[in-house]
């Protein structure tokens, strides 16, 4: 998605050099990138290199006309639009034009600049749209949640995310764990508009003495069980983007390496002498405050300075209230979805303790919560109740209690275990005894399940 004037770019072509000059110097007052050609050849020589978002065309021009230009650029990239310039007189020609794939046309002599400007303002904000909706598409086909559900209550960082993901600035997340920055770095590589993979690093789960192996690759005999020769994530990554979360985890003998690919897009595999080269965008991700790693000489200050190019923050769940029950309402269709269940929402109660509830663990918490309520719900039920309801603590007037009932007595309060066996019981039930899918359903690996069965004594009437 383009979403600042420099990032869209524009080439004018007409064998008339001062129109050209005239076109390309309204154009770029406004803040698009501008290049000018006074013919079809040329025009397609810069479009190689210049990748425009928008070609404005003369109709008529000597060698290559204005038809045939289009036809080439439409075959190279379908994405580009093309607005064609027509003497007064040959309306009948941009009409035909038109119905060739152009966008739109224009007639020269210009009587007004805000004909151009209006005109190229249109292009620009189809574009926006399209972009918006391919990107809603992915996000469905990915299983990611539409962009109004992942910013629902994070406005501002939607607009940075927006101003920052078509550019290749490397990009620093921080926030609470369970805030959801891996979704967002994904969002970020999907408005980016890049065609390599998205690939992800987690800094923490990796032990210190296989971390540069997995971020630069090794050769066959690097180390004891390098068998072969293996690419890493700088690799896997080419002309995408590479996420690095839990950043602040990441050894520092590592960090040193890592600021070397930053400033010269450029490593070795371990055991290697060969320099690989990366145009890989770096994503970096952390839920810890990293001037205090600095300050404890654990992380590197000028590798600091080099991933903050452009930080967002994205804010805990409690900051986000107004957002809460679009989510709320989000995560219930989702795991239904993958349940089998046929819920169909929360109760005003149950919806104002999600409301009021601190959120400690942020989304993750809330899916897990939710997840929990609908894989305790009766199969005829159809709303979560407040009842169905266990928050992992509540916060009440700065002190931290264990989440509590007035409509429940304690005679009525269940052990973890209780709850836990009452889950599987109500899942083979569902599933008619078929222990795979009652793993699938409840998360769990089948032997998990099987332990648990023999675990809690369930009765093998339960079992297919």
């Amino acid at each position: 998605m383009k979403n600042s004037n420099s990032d869209f770019r524009v080439l004018v072509v007409d064998d008339e050099q001062p129109l050209v000059l005239l076109l390309t110097r309204i154009l770029k007052k406004e803040g698009y990138s501008v290049r000018g050609a006074y013919n079809g050849e040329e025009a397609l020589v810069i479009f190689k290199e210049f990748s425009p978002n928008l070609v404005i065309s003369d109709l008529k021009m000597p060698g290559m006309n204005g038809i045939e230009l289009m036809k080439e650029i439409k075959d190279r990239d379908s994405h580009c639009d093309v607005i064609i310039l027509t003497a007064f007189g040959s309306v009948e020609n941009a009409v035909a034009a038109m119905k060739g794939g152009a966008i739109d046309y224009l007639i020269k002599p210009l009587k007004d600049p805000e004909e151009l400007r209006m005109a190229v303002k249109k292009v620009v904000e189809r574009q926006q749209l399209l972009a918006t909706n391919t990107l809603w598409q992915e996000q469905l086909t990915h299983g990611l949640p539409p962009t109004n559900v992942v910013f629902a209550g994070m406005e501002d960082v939607w607009k940075q995310v927006q101003q920052v993901a078509t550019t290749d600035a490397t990009v620093l997340l921080l926030g609470e764990s369970g805030t959801g920055k891996s979704l967002i770095a994904k969002v970020i590589h999907q408005l980016s508009g890049k065609k390599g993979a998205f690939v992800e690093l987690n800094c923490a789960a990796m032990p210190e003495t296989l971390i540069e192996s997995e971020l630069f690759g090794h050769e066959k005999g690097a180390f004891t069980g390098a068998v072969k020769t293996k690419r890493g994530k700088f690799e896997l990554a080419q002309d995408g983007t590479i996420f690095l979360d839990e950043i602040g985890e990441m050894p520092l003998a590592s960090q040193a390496k890592l600021l070397r690919v930053l400033q010269e897009k450029a490593f070795e595999r371990v055991g290697g002498t060969s320099t690989i080269t990366t145009n890989a965008r770096i994503i970096a991700a952390t839920n810890q405050n990293l001037q205090e790693r600095i300050d404890q000489k654990m992380f590197r200050e000028d590798l600091f300075y080099r991933l903050s190019v452009f930080p967002i923050h994205l804010p805990p769940l409690r900051e986000r209230k107004e957002g809460i029950e679009q989510i709320a309402t989000h995560l219930v269709r989702t795991i239904c979805s993958k349940t089998g269940k046929h819920i169909e929402g929360i109760s005003s109660e149950a919806m104002e303790k999600i409301r009021n509830y601190g959120w400690p663990g942020n989304i993750r918490e809330m899916f897990n919560t939710i997840e929990r309520a609908i894989i305790l719900s009766a199969p005829d039920e159809r709303v979560i109740g407040p009842e169905k309801l266990a928050f992992m603590k509540e916060e009440q007037n700065g002190t931290e209690e264990t989440e509590r009932y007035s409509d429940i007595r304690p005679a009525e309060l269940k052990s973890l275990e209780d709850i836990e066996k009452e889950a599987i019981e109500r899942t083979l039930k569902e599933t008619r005894g078929h222990r795979k899918k009652t793993a699938e359903i409840l998360g769990i690996s089948l032997r998990t399940l099987q332990y648990k069965l023999k675990k809690y004594a369930i009765p093998k009437q339960h079992e297919s």
